[in-house]
């Protein structure tokens, strides 16, 4: 019987009335440190079969059941020993590790940095096992497909596919991270989850009550924060990296390091097949985008994109927030069976082993994306408006049928075709950093309990909205906020695409922000006498960035700036009667930290300033938005 090194593996246990078995594994890396993972596999003698390796590197726990698992709507959430029986059964070994500094591995946690080296010496170790057959796929969602760009840039070999699901960076800089210049928000509330569930809080008791009895809500309201005056003053290695994050906001070396900037490292990626998944309500909509059309130009394998109508990981959900968008909308069900029997036939086809019994249901089109839309707009029985949707496949992103589009912007909050001709036409309004502009809903994730990713009625906010206040009037009453639309439209528009908007402004302030939202306008019904105005995606810029996010430069009150806010792609039908909307302001929070106006940078600035910012709208000054219609602008004409 071939054997292997026993010094780095402990006895076989049985699972599952021994039909499965899982060994502990401790995998050395370049520095000494061992990492902790399980081997599952059909046999308590593995390496008399040498087979590929299925490999998912976690900070969650290798053995925690996890929601983002989900495999199928109607069932519950499968624990690692049912997914790992489900691979084992068609003829792979599963390898489920716990991040450097996490569960039971050795090292001090770092979020993303020193994930590219971990996973890089994780998959050269695991090929070199006799158990192995020299392929290694990797997998996973959110952190875990983080780790397998991570470990790609540093140009890995012995990689044969990858799986990303809701995550991997093309630049963490421009999602994830920071967008626009911004700093996520979400970055502070993961800090304090995981620092409740880490090691360190898992042998101090004192330490975990006191995490336990964050509150959350109440330091968000005290920003920024300072070293040893956070939450996580008592936990060290967690308030350093999240400050640190918060911290650095220019693009220097710190976002270059490959494990966060795949975009600069894309030569390095191994040429296998991938695929990247992702949904209209996730952070990382960008991320997901860029690299599989990036590795689809600059790769000979295969690239696959898909792309859901979900929330982060919620891929057997029909529904985001408020909105539900009808039973096709689930993965499982419609796209395949289930959630394992979708990877475990793409794995089959990007390793060629259809051959061995289990066709995978034909070709597979490159995009395969979730058009929202066509609902009815009335109230389903969960309380939620009925959007509708339908899947659709193309054989690019965006659709080959879509074109880009300019609307552009008018002071009596027009959106229109036709470029303004006026000599000078502007909208001005006050931004006070101390009431911003609430968060409702988005591409959030993480975010509890100050936020809530998904699709949400825009004219009603209510208690559940962290900053709203009483008596809960819709956001575009708030005269910081610039509400345009489009006239009823006469007949359904599809939007598929990237959103931007290219603003000419001025401000009183050294530095500010803009943003923008993008809103599907329902008209009234019975249900939502008001209408029912939901967000489809939203953007954000800091201004100091104007010439580059390397250098920031202040701004010179008075002066007008050309500025570009872009917001994560999306797709959607617009139906015949409903309106296209664009709000544009100058706060999203808590998505985004809030600019103070004052030109310091927000992580260390005390005071703030109330700026008068104007979106100039003439004819010298066209502001537009830019979206990708099917059919062009005949869509609107």
């Amino acid at each position: 019987m071939t054997c292997y090194d026993t010094s780095h593996a402990g006895r076989p246990e049985p699972l599952r009335g021994g039909t499965l078995w899982r060994r502990t594994l401790r995998i050395p890396v370049r520095d000494g440190v061992r990492l902790a993972a399980d081997l599952y596999s059909a046999s308590p003698e593995p390496e008399t079969t040498a087979l590929p390796v299925l490999l998912e590197r976690t900070p969650y726990g290798r053995r925690a059941r996890r929601g983002s698992d989900q495999d199928r709507g109607d069932a519950p959430v499968p624990r690692p020993e049912d997914i790992a029986r489900h691979f084992t059964d068609a003829r792979y070994h599963v390898v489920r590790q716990d991040c450097r500094g996490r569960g039971d591995s050795e090292g001090t946690f770092v979020k993303y940095l020193g994930e590219g080296p971990d996973g890089a010496d994780t998959v050269a170790w695991l090929r070199n096992q006799p158990w192995c057959d020299g392929r290694v796929v990797m997998t996973g969602v959110s952190y875990s497909a983080h780790v397998q760009a991570a470990a790609a840039a540093e140009g890995v070999t012995g990689l044969a596919a990858m799986f990303q699901d809701s995550g991997g960076f093309s630049s963490a800089y421009d999602a994830g991270m920071r967008m626009g210049g911004a700093f996520e928000l979400k970055q502070v509330t993961w800090a304090l989850r995981q620092a409740a569930k880490s090691p360190e809080a898992a042998v101090d008791p004192v330490l975990a009550e006191e995490l336990r009895r964050v509150d959350v809500a109440g330091w968000f309201g005290a920003m920024p924060w300072r070293p040893g005056c956070t939450p996580l003053r008592h936990l060290p290695a967690y308030e350093d990296f999240l400050l640190e994050q918060w911290r650095e906001d220019t693009f220097g070396d710190y976002y270059r390091n490959p494990a966060i900037y795949g975009r600069g490292f894309y030569d390095r990626f191994p040429d296998v097949p991938s695929l990247h998944m992702g949904s209209w309500y996730d952070p990382y909509v960008r991320s997901t985008i860029e690299n599989f059309t990036a590795l689809r130009e600059l790769k000979s394998a295969p690239s696959y994109l898909v792309m859901g109508p979900w929330t982060h990981g919620h891929r057997c959900d029909t529904y985001a927030g408020d909105v539900d968008f009808g039973p096709r909308a689930a993965l499982d069900g419609n796209l395949a069976p289930s959630y394992l029997e979708f990877r475990r036939r793409w794995f089959d086809r990007a390793l060629g082993r259809e051959d061995e019994g289990r066709p995978d249901g034909g070709d597979l089109p490159a995009v395969q994306y979730f058009l929202m839309g066509g609902g009815d707009g009335r109230r389903d029985g969960a309380g939620r408006m009925r959007h509708g949707g339908a899947w659709r496949t193309d054989t690019r992103w965006p659709p080959a049928f879509t074109a880009p589009v300019a609307l552009y912007l008018t002071p009596a909050g027009n959106l229109t075709l036709a470029p303004p001709t006026e000599a000078a036409a502007s909208v001005t309004y006050d931004f006070d950093p101390r009431h911003p502009v609430p968060t409702m809903g988005g591409q959030v994730t993480s975010g509890e309990p100050v936020m809530t990713g998904g699709a949400y009625d825009q004219n009603a906010p209510d208690a559940r909205v962290h900053g709203a206040r009483e008596p809960y009037l819709p956001l575009d009453s708030r005269p910081d906020v610039i509400t345009l639309t489009t006239p009823p439209l006469e007949r359904d528009v599809i939007l598929a695409g990237p959103v931007s908007a290219r603003l000419h402004v001025s401000t009183t302030a050294p530095d500010t922000d803009f943003t923008i939202k993008l809103i599907d306008v329902h008209p009234p019904n019975a249900d939502y006498p008001h209408g029912f105005a939901m967000n489809l995606t939203d953007g954000i810029f800091r201004c100091r960035f104007h010439r580059s996010y390397e250098k920031p430069e202040l701004l010179t009150p008075g002066e007008v700036y050309e500025v570009e806010v872009a917001a994560p792609d999306t797709a959607n039908r617009f139906a015949a009667g409903h309106r296209i909307r664009l709000d544009i302001s100058s706060s999203n929070f808590p998505r985004f930290d809030v600019n103070t106006n004052t030109g310091r940078p927000e992580a260390a600035a005390r005071r703030t300033a109330v700026a008068a910012n104007t979106v100039h709208m003439d004819a010298e000054r066209p502001s537009h938005l830019r979206v990708w219609l099917e059919g062009g602008a005949d869509a609107l004409a």
